[in-house]
């Protein structure tokens, strides 16, 4: 598989599913992950999450922003998962100001692929972060793993 065509399964892949699993870490360093809904930006380079304050993996973020996201293609329970396509994305998640343009125009954006979310947006305890991608691994199947940089995720 060429490097074009593994990038096109790594965009394929983050636009087609919709929960991932979100790895923080603690103040002690001590690790955690969280199954999580998510949205791409204007592509793949930027992600967003939105998150109750309650949850552990938030309060993680907002101490300390970085983090990473996995994604995977469903395994639908038959043949070899190490032939299923994955993704790991790492980065820094900030938050987005409630009255900026951003959170307006990505809420919309969230909405459209979780409408079921919307009564969240409400909730004073919820906050939208922007998880800024600095790099992905992805893994297309057995023996089919290539690293992007961000400037690779974001290029048309």
């Amino acid at each position: 598989m060429n490097d074009n065509s593994m990038r096109n399964r790594l965009l394929a892949l983050l636009q087609q599913r919709r929960w991932a699993a979100l790895a923080t870490a603690d103040g002690a360093g001590t690790p955690m992950a969280s199954m999580v809904g998510y949205v791409c930006g204007a592509n793949a380079a930027v992600i967003y999450l939105h998150l109750s304050r309650l949850a552990a993996h938030t309060g993680n973020l907002l101490a300390n922003g970085k983090a990473a996201l996995v994604i995977g293609e469903d395994d639908g329970d038959t043949g070899d998962p190490q032939e299923l396509a994955r993704v790991t994305l790492q980065g820094r998640a900030v938050a987005v100001h409630r009255d900026s343009d951003e959170y307006r125009a990505a809420r919309d954006r969230y909405l459209q692929r979780l409408p079921a979310s919307e009564r969240l947006f409400d909730f004073p305890d919820f906050t939208l972060f922007r998880l800024d991608v600095d790099g992905a691994r992805f893994v297309g199947g057995f023996a089919q793993a290539r690293s992007f940089s961000a400037d690779e995720l974001r290029a048309k």
